[in-house]
């Protein structure tokens, strides 16, 4: 099971997510490792959100924003909206 995540798989939110970074990412012209050089991170955790098998807390997702100079309710606006993971 991957790290911060709980239960089978990603859930539409967190594809809903990766798909917004990935998009953002490629609009740049940025590969997964200058983004993530841009935002701190190791490469393969950009894969892992582009994917949506990562979780990432509130501080990740703003610095990823800041990274792909983008406001961070632009890169969450309506998110709250999709089905996540019920509370255990």
């Amino acid at each position: 099971m991957a790290s911060g995540s709980r239960g089978n798989g990603p859930t539409p939110l967190q594809r809903e997510l990766g798909d917004r970074i990935k998009s953002r990412r490629q609009e740049l012209e940025l590969t997964q490792a200058a983004l993530a050089e841009k935002a701190d991170l190791h490469y393969t955790y950009i894969g892992g959100l582009e994917t949506g098998v990562r979780n990432p807390s509130i501080d990740l997702i703003a610095r990823l924003a800041k990274a792909m100079d983008m406001d961070l309710g632009e890169l969450v606006a309506g998110l709250q909206e999709l089905p996540g993971r019920k509370a255990m």
